[in-house]
């Protein structure tokens, strides 16, 4: 390689990393913000309420308004794209995948999914239960409607739905994860895109009957701008993914900086006074108040409160 192109090369790389945030595991130039330095570059990332947190099971509140939710479309089968977005990938999920009941407010159509994972035998959730780190997890992003896009949700406190599943290493592979998998191989370089047919969501995630216990938060996107318009769900029950799809899994894309997409996830942040609620249902966990009234009225309370 001659020395200017190489020179090139070196101040391409340079000028993506002024206008780019990173993981910590990119290793890019200084002029790139990791996550210690997002909000230096997108204020709302040093807000009150960021995301994730580590949920401390002994002081969640127990809340009897917490129902279960309702899932629309998510046992159709679909076709659907992915992309590798330069910092993870994403499944693209049509509106007619919808999410009401959970105590939301109002009906939220899905946008996409994605997940967050380590590397190298190392964990990657981004929430962490009692300060434990799961192998890895699973975001599915929905938008408030009648809101058009995720720039219009994030203007309403509950704009955004967020539902979280922590992933188990088990010795059996997850029986549906293969083809995630498969797809993620085919989309390695930032832009690139494939699709997966035949898809259905319920392959991947539980029966809406075995989904009625989770914890209720309220937070921010975990990657920026770090949107404060988001209502957390993070489910107790957990997925499951044998040590050889995980060790695939993280090994399929690549960075926008052409490094390996591995640790994916945002460190926790400060609850800054927040409550995290537990459903009903959720009788393993300590209970310290028990609620009559909607949740989302003391949580949007609460935040008024934070303003």
């Amino acid at each position: 390689m001659g020395f200017s192109l190489f020179l090139q090369i070196l101040l391409l790389l340079f000028s993506q990393c002024k206008a780019q945030w990173c993981y910590q595991s990119q290793y890019c130039d200084d002029t790139c913000k990791d996550p210690s330095r997002w909000a230096t570059q997108f204020p709302s990332c040093g807000g009150l309420r960021q995301s994730p947190i580590n949920i401390v099971t002994s002081k969640v509140h127990i809340n009897s308004a917490l129902p279960p939710f309702n899932f629309i479309g998510h046992t159709d089968i679909i076709n659907i794209t992915v992309e590798n977005k330069g910092h993870s990938a994403h499944f693209a999920l049509p509106q007619s995948v919808r999410l009401t009941g959970g105590a939301l407010p109002g009906t939220y159509r899905a946008a996409q999914f994605h997940f967050h994972w380590g590397g190298n035998g190392r964990p990657g959730s981004e929430h962490t239960i009692d300060g434990e780190r799961f192998p890895m997890e699973l975001h599915i992003v929905h938008i408030k409607e009648p809101y058009g896009s995720l720039a219009e949700a994030e203007h309403d406190m509950a704009g955004i739905a967020l539902l979280a599943f922590l992933f188990e290493e088990t010795t059996e592979d997850h029986p549906h994860l293969d083809n995630v998998i498969a797809a993620l191989g085919q989309v390695q370089n930032n832009g690139s895109s494939t699709v997966i047919p035949n898809f259905r969501l319920s392959d991947v995630i539980p029966v809406a009957k075995d989904l009625h216990s989770y914890y209720r938060y309220v937070g921010s996107m975990t990657t920026p701008g770090c949107e404060q318009a988001v209502a957390w769900t993070v489910f107790h029950r957990t997925l499951s993914i044998s040590s050889g799809q995980l060790n695939a899994i993280v090994k399929q894309c690549r960075f926008w900086t052409g490094l390996p997409m591995t640790d994916i996830f945002r460190p926790t942040q400060p609850l800054d006074g927040r409550v995290v609620y537990c459903s009903k249902s959720g009788t393993a966990q300590k209970s310290v108040i028990h609620l009559r009234f909607s949740v989302f009225s003391v949580i949007l309370a609460t935040m008024t409160l934070m303003h």
